[in-house]
């Protein structure tokens, strides 16, 4: 949900928060004004995720524009609220889990603390060229091997994935799974 404060008076910005406020409450939920920290900032409270936290799958592949898309879900599988914030490293391996290729480089795209509930997802997308538009492509692999930001523990996903033209990015950890 998203409130945008800037074309309401001072009054109308304190009743609507208090509204969007009081509908959560009533749908049992809380709004953590921490799930947009500014960039160096935690969110109060809340643990970065961990791969022990989390349960990591592949969406399906979409096409659009000469890009190929593929969603990387993170869902939060602990007892309480994980955070995760900025973008996960994400390489191509193959059958025997030698990486192929270099790792996806980031889309360069902003971001914020995104604070997941238990049983919750965000997702983080990668793209590369719809075929051999300006490079070859690679070999398809089996895995993705996938590092949630902030850490140093890899999670392997059963996915199959060429990268073409030597374009592999990733864009950042987000609800709207958007690249």
């Amino acid at each position: 949900m998203f409130l945008h404060s800037r074309h309401l008076s001072g009054r109308g910005t304190a009743a609507s928060l208090t509204a969007v406020l009081a509908a959560l409450a009533t749908a049992g939920l809380t709004w953590n004004a921490s799930a947009a920290a500014p960039p160096g900032t935690a969110a109060r409270g809340v643990h970065t995720c961990t791969v022990g936290h989390l349960r990591l799958s592949a969406g399906r592949t979409e096409g659009a524009a000469g890009s190929l898309y593929r969603p990387i879900r993170f869902t939060n599988t602990g007892r309480g609220s994980c955070a995760l914030r900025g973008y996960p490293g994400v390489s191509v391996l193959d059958a025997r889990h030698r990486q192929i290729g270099p790792a996806a480089t980031h889309s360069g795209r902003s971001f914020a603390t995104v604070v997941l509930a238990p049983g919750h997802s965000a997702s983080a997308v990668i793209r590369t060229a719809n075929g051999p538009v300006g490079g070859p492509c690679s070999r398809t692999g089996s895995y993705l091997r996938v590092y949630p930001p902030a850490s140093h523990k890899p999670v392997l996903i059963p996915a199959h994935w060429k990268v073409c033209s030597h374009i592999f990015q990733v864009g950042p950890v987000n609800t709207r799974g958007t690249f």
